[in-house]
């Protein structure tokens, strides 16, 4: 059999992704939001990202109302989205409302006033929002197996997830700026109000053995604050795990922290401080009526969820991780396929890796290539920074050290590991990473960053060698660069390097 005939016949890619922008202003019981996005459908980006607390849910609990304060901070930042969304030319704006809105006396009035600017606001009932937020985390975290928990000003929805589908849900008037007027019955008063709520709905021991995803802006400034505290070496709150324990103890001294402790923390909104006490309160009576022992952060809720409702059901099975690195991918590298194509040229030297890696793998050599426009001094820094800092989502930190670690080897940073990368994730995995990393750095130097070249060689391991199988019409690919690269690549499996149009199947060229 002629040798090309074995090399690979070119891969089919995946069609290059529908691009839609479109924006969905919330109007929370705490704070009025617009999020304009752009991309993919399945994990879109943000574009812009603008949020009022205007604290509409405030006043309910004394007077039933929206108070004038409030309404006028919503009608001003209303006005200002419903202009901005105008300018950016986005095609369909989704308005929507929740508990303060729905709860409220005079929630017309706030209606009225947003109609003035052209806005139609779709007032969600309780069940709608609990299964909004539900599909929000499961299009973070597609394998979700839990009760999700979204707090917002005038209400929590509880909802169970798993196998990628919305279970039970349900919504209570326990919104964070409604338990500081129950705290104030007595010391037990929120624990027995919580315990009754749960206890006559049916959730009272429904969460045992299940980790509880925490949605929304009170509970997030709270898992900033443990970050803060515990000097977590990323700045990333999706995914962030905490105990039911430790939830108990930063409501401790939270009793005692001042503004100017709480002002320190990184991106912790001020307007979000004067709930944290009640929202960890809140949760410590939760998790315990619930009987969930752990806690996982997501940073995406009903607006994401009302995204992931409306794709079909091909879109939805997407991995997101793969999308958004795609994407970047596309945005950033030379050439646009040319990051499944080299996740394909170099699967064979990792043929027993666990599904889990190999879609790390893949993630890496999709953004292999986002570093190239930089200097060439800092490209692995860059490499680094995009994947540790990126708004990616289905991934744990080890994941994202690993294709930090590949990235930085990829794009000429040598086999160390810079920091924090030896503090997220093991040596033996980091050294696996290493060796993705000096694949692709093969790939990329042999093909120019081009699809033809990969398409027409051949990598594999047999034996005591990593082969690189070209045809001869190709074999001025085989420079002293590429030998060189591929010899490093040899060296950290402990094997040899053989190259050629006829090389035998023990590695002896």
């Amino acid at each position: 059999m002629a040798l090309l005939s074995l090399l690979r016949a070119p891969a089919a890619l995946p069609a290059a992704p529908v691009t839609a922008r479109n924006a969905i202003i919330d109007i929370g019981s705490n704070s009025v939001r617009l999020v304009v996005y752009n991309g993919p459908p399945r994990l879109p980006s943000v574009l812009f990202n603008e949020k009022v607390l205007a604290g509409l849910g405030g006043s309910l609990s004394r007077t039933g109302s929206i108070d004038r304060k409030a309404m006028a901070m919503a009608a001003t930042a209303l006005a200002r989205f419903a202009w901005l969304t105008r300018e950016m030319a986005v095609p369909e704006v989704r308005t929507v409302a929740t508990a303060a809105v729905r709860d409220a006396s005079n929630g017309s009035d706030l209606i009225a006033l947003a109609a003035a600017e052209g806005l139609e606001v779709e007032i969600l009932p309780g069940e709608a929002e609990a299964i909004g937020s539900g599909y929000g985390v499961l299009s973070a975290f597609p394998d979700a197996d839990g009760i999700v928990g979204d707090l917002g000003g005038g209400s929590l929805e509880l909802v169970r997830v798993s196998g990628g589908e919305v279970r039970e849900r349900a919504s209570f008037p326990l919104g964070v700026l409604r338990i500081a007027a129950i705290r104030e019955k007595g010391k037990d008063a929120l624990a027995r109000h919580i315990a009754g709520v749960l206890k006559n709905s049916g959730w009272a021991g429904r969460g045992s053995g299940l980790p509880f995803y925490l949605v929304g802006g009170s509970w997030r400034g709270l898992t900033q604050w443990d970050m803060h505290l515990t000097r977590y070496p990323l700045p990333i709150v999706n995914g962030y795990a905490m105990s039911a324990a430790r939830i108990r103890t930063l409501g401790a001294m939270l009793t005692t922290a001042s503004k100017q402790d709480l002002k320190a923390v990184p991106n912790l909104s001020s307007g979000r401080i004067p709930t944290l006490g009640d929202a960890a309160a809140l949760l410590s009576e939760v998790l315990s009526g619930l009987g969930c022992e752990c806690t996982v952060t997501s940073s995406f809720g009903l607006r994401e969820g009302l995204l992931y409702q409306a794709l079909d059901p091909e879109a939805r099975r997407e991995d997101p991780l793969l999308a958004a690195a795609r994407e970047e991918g596309r945005r950033l590298s030379r050439f646009e396929e040319h990051g499944d194509l080299l996740n394909q040229w170099i699967a064979p030297l990792f043929a027993d890796e666990p599904a889990d890696l190999a879609r790390l793998r893949h993630a890496a050599c999709l953004l292999a290539d986002v570093g190239w426009h930089a200097n060439p001094d800092f490209r692995a820094e860059r490499g680094v920074e995009i994947a540790l800092h990126g708004q990616w989502v289905a991934i744990d930190p080890a994941g994202r050290a690993l294709v930090a670690q590949a990235l930085h080897t990829a794009l000429g940073g040598g086999s160390d590991s810079p920091a924090p990368l030896p503090t997220l994730a093991r040596s033996e995995m980091l050294d696996t990473a290493r060796r993705w990393g000096l694949a692709i750095r093969l790939g990329q130097r042999l093909s120019g960053g081009l699809g033809a070249p990969l398409n027409r060689t051949r990598l594999e391991r047999a034996g005591r060698a990593i082969l690189l199988r070209y045809a001869p019409v190709d074999a001025a690919l085989y420079g002293e660069a590429v030998e060189k690269r591929h010899r490093a690549l040899a060296a950290a499996f402990g094997l040899e390097a053989a190259a050629g149009s006829a090389v035998s199947r023990s590695g002896s060229g």
